[in-house]
């Protein structure tokens, strides 16, 4: 990227849901078309990333960051932090349920802001756990900069097909 936009990182709640749906399809979709069964990620995209589902999150206490890009604060980004949903959980850990970035902004001051934002909120808590698809390079090397460490292994499902994930753990 030759020249970053004027971008601010802010708190997300509920009332950001569409947005989040929004960014949290269309980078999934980007990631992952033509990598992984086009109909069960239209699936999971419709199901894991509704406004509703965001919503159910806010709900049971999550957190979340919304990147937006001027003009006009466009949406381009987010993270999500969750109760563990991951089966390697083990008391006092929580999970970056979420980060996702447009390709467009990947790379930039943008990501680590938000890793920064989620390490920060995860105070008190032992471990930082997330998931990341077995071949993500990309992801692996973000991770590792940011000081996570693979800890085991699931299997994911998207739209009715699995897939291998890594989990990966960061000491708080």
């Amino acid at each position: 990227m030759d020249s970053l936009p004027i971008w601010r990182l802010r708190p997300a709640g509920p009332d950001d849901a569409d947005a989040l749906a929004l960014v949290g399809a269309a980078t999934f979709l980007e990631s992952f078309a033509g990598l992984i069964d086009g109909a069960g990620l239209v699936a999971h995209c419709a199901k894991q990333h509704s406004a509703d589902a965001y919503r159910a999150y806010f709900a049971k206490g999550a957190k979340a960051w919304l990147a937006e890009i001027e003009p006009g604060g466009a949406p381009v980004g987010y993270a999500l932090l969750c109760e563990p949903e991951i089966e390697h959980a083990q008391p006092g850990d929580i999970e970056l349920k979420r980060i996702y970035l447009l390709s467009r902004f990947q790379g930039s001051p943008i990501a680590s802001s938000l890793m920064q934002a989620v390490i920060a909120a995860a105070a008190g808590a032992t471990r930082l756990l997330l998931g990341v698809k077995d071949d993500n390079h990309r992801a692996f090397s973000f991770y590792a900069k940011h000081g996570f460490e693979t800890i085991g292994t699931r299997r994911f499902d998207v739209g009715g097909k699995t897939y291998d994930d890594f989990v990966l753990a960061r000491v708080l």
